[in-house]
């Protein structure tokens, strides 16, 4: 479970870091137009929001509030995986070592 936190870490870290760079030097309204005007980016975004919608399938599953689920579902849809970099290792936090309750969560 070390290793799971590490890297739910690693991935807060990184995607701050990429999240403050695209906020600061990046302009989101002209470089997604560019963006969807490419296959490849259209691949890429429907690839990144098919993995957003299991990952909240995931959350919606797991956890006991459907409020506080559907506040993370909106934050994975706008936040990325820093939002599921977050839930990850605040769910591996909370299920004290227990694999079982961190992939179940309420239904472990």
């Amino acid at each position: 479970m070390k290793i799971a936190k590490l890297v739910s870490l690693f991935g807060i870290l990184a995607m701050s870091a990429v999240l403050v760079n695209g906020f600061t030097v990046g302009d989101f309204s002209s470089e997604g137009g560019q963006l969807l005007s490419m296959p490849w980016g259209i691949v890429s975004l429907v690839d990144l929001y098919v993995g957003f919608t299991l990952f909240s399938m995931w959350i919606l599953y797991r956890e006991k509030s459907l409020p506080v689920a559907i506040l993370w579902t909106i934050a994975m849809l706008t936040l990325g995986f820093f939002a599921g970099a977050l839930y990850t290792f605040l769910a591996l936090q909370s299920s004290e070592g227990d694999w079982r309750k961190f992939w179940l969560g309420k239904h472990a």
